[in-house]
């Protein structure tokens, strides 16, 4: 981060966490913001991940392989009309939106 009267401040971590993790419930100080609990609070409680996602990054799905040919990204602006016709045709616009001009490429190919 910049600041004018500081210069430049790098962020870093000041936690000791090995003392935080090998403190005991007598050693923690509880307050408002971490009261200290008891079985009743944890009655209802159940487990939603398994111990090794919580230890582990979970990992993440990706996109498949791209099919040929490789269709590329682009920035581009149409006229509002022609993109309300489009996308009122519902899911998959963007492919018939393809299809129609590939279809102009090969009636007007030289």
């Amino acid at each position: 981060m910049s600041n004018e009267s500081t210069g430049n401040i790098t962020m870093r971590n000041l936690t000791d966490w090995d003392k935080v993790n090998s403190l005991t419930d007598a050693e923690i100080i509880h307050d408002y913001d971490s009261p200290r609990t008891c079985e009743a609070d944890w009655a209802q409680a159940f487990v939603s991940h398994s111990a090794s996602e919580l230890h582990h990054e979970v990992k993440k799905r990706k996109r498949g392989v791209n099919k040929l040919p490789v269709k590329k990204q682009v920035a581009i602006r149409f006229d509002a009309e022609v993109l309300a016709y489009f996308r009122s045709t519902g899911k998959g616009w963007q492919t018939r939106m393809n299809e129609a001009l590939k279809e102009w490429v090969k009636e007007h190919a030289v």
